[in-house]
């Protein structure tokens, strides 16, 4: 009896953005484990940083940013119905959760406090910080501070409770961009003033992932028509 040859079944290539996607987070996953790494593995006692110091503040301002994105991507995931942006909310959820978690643990490890310092006090004016209104040494509000991070507002983040369908998906892209560039900002301003190794090791991984989610968030409003 002669046997049949099985017929393998056609395979598919996956697209080319979801290849970019994956190397991506491997690398951010990867920039993580050695933060994890050399923030426990580590035999030496070096001397820990100041309450106020850059890498401090990152830490807890990247906490604050990080929170805002995955309260945004879990108002998106249930009711989008475009399955790309129901995977890239959870993805920033997911992602975004794990790395506050490592910064809250930076902060323990440090014996420093999860809050007290104003709002991006550790970037300098010449690092593109905001300690005055145009040297008039008046202090910006924390609302200024948080727009100058690319925050949402509260009212744009009700504007995104309330939207629904593509208006919902076009307003989370814009204000998800917006954010994703003022995390950007921080991470240059931590590469540049930081003084830990894995605080910075994890920021080049934060820098390189978000940088790839605004080129496929700003390739989505295309295809959506949101402009």
């Amino acid at each position: 009896m002669t046997e049949t040859p099985e017929v393998e079944p056609a395979r598919t290539d996956p697209p080319r953005w979801l290849i970019i996607a994956v190397a991506v987070l491997a690398a951010a996953a990867l920039a993580f484990g050695i933060g994890r790494f050399t923030a426990f593995g580590s035999s030496a006692a070096p001397a820990t940083p100041t309450t106020t110091s850059a890498d401090a503040g990152f830490a807890r301002d990247m906490q604050l940013h990080h929170a805002q994105a995955v309260e945004m991507a879990m108002i998106l995931y249930p009711k989008t119905e475009t399955d790309v942006l129901r995977t890239l909310a959870y993805d920033l959820a997911t992602g975004q959760s794990a790395q506050s978690g490592q910064m809250y643990e930076w902060l323990a490890m440090w014996g420093l406090p999860q809050a007290g310092e104003p709002i991006m006090s550790w970037i300098p004016e010449e690092n593109g910080g905001h300690a005055g209104h145009g040297g008039t040494g008046e202090q910006p509000t924390d609302a200024e501070m948080r727009e100058s991070m690319g925050m949402a507002s509260e009212a744009e983040m009700e504007e995104l409770r309330a939207a629904t369908g593509q208006a919902a998906d076009c307003l989370f892209l814009e204000l998800m961009i917006r954010h994703h560039e003022g995390a950007v900002h921080m991470v240059d301003a931590i590469l540049e003033l930081g003084q830990e190794a894995r605080v910075k090791q994890v920021a080049s991984g934060m820098k390189a992932t978000q940088s790839a989610e605004i080129d496929a968030m700003e390739s989505l409003q295309a295809s959506l028509a949101c402009h």
